[in-house]
């Protein structure tokens, strides 16, 4: 799951939290914006992938 979420964010992912409900997403501080994308789109993008939602975190 990890390779296929930086991928699709377009980000280096640090560490990687998978909870019943949510996959929480920690990436360096400076590309938080990257990996959220213009409105969120990037993150609503891949939890319609995964199918879970998913929460970014500088680290």
């Amino acid at each position: 799951m990890k390779d296929r979420l930086e991928k699709m964010l377009n980000v280096k992912i640090l560490d990687l939290e998978e909870l019943e409900d949510k996959v929480i997403v920690y990436v360096p501080e400076d590309q938080v914006r990257i990996a959220v994308g213009s409105g969120g789109a990037a993150v609503k993008a891949a939890e319609l992938v995964i199918g879970k939602k998913i929460e970014v975190k500088a680290k």
